[in-house]
């Protein structure tokens, strides 16, 4: 069953106190492939591996449905960095 690009951007905000996600249905409007790109102080101190699995926890059901899922993970620190132009 197909899963709805809002649905996950919602649950991934709201589990893991995001204060950015970016959601992109990769499958051409399928709902079987995704990249994701999350801000969250949760991330904070923790190493991609633990983030990850925060995230794979949080998204569980969800993750279970589909085909293919890509994250990127940040504080909002780095995405502040990330969002600064380089001179």
């Amino acid at each position: 069953m197909p899963i709805a690009k809002d649905h996950l951007e919602r649950i991934l905000r709201e589990k893991l106190q995001a204060e950015h996600v970016s959601v992109v249905d990769t499958s051409d409007g399928c709902g079987q492939s995704f990249e994701v790109i999350i801000v969250s102080k949760l991330f904070e101190r923790k190493p991609t591996l633990q983030r990850h699995r925060l995230v794979n926890d949080a998204a569980k059901e969800e993750i279970s449905q589909i085909h293919a899922f890509s994250q990127k993970t940040y504080t909002p620190e780095q995405w502040a960095a990330m969002q600064t132009p380089s001179v």
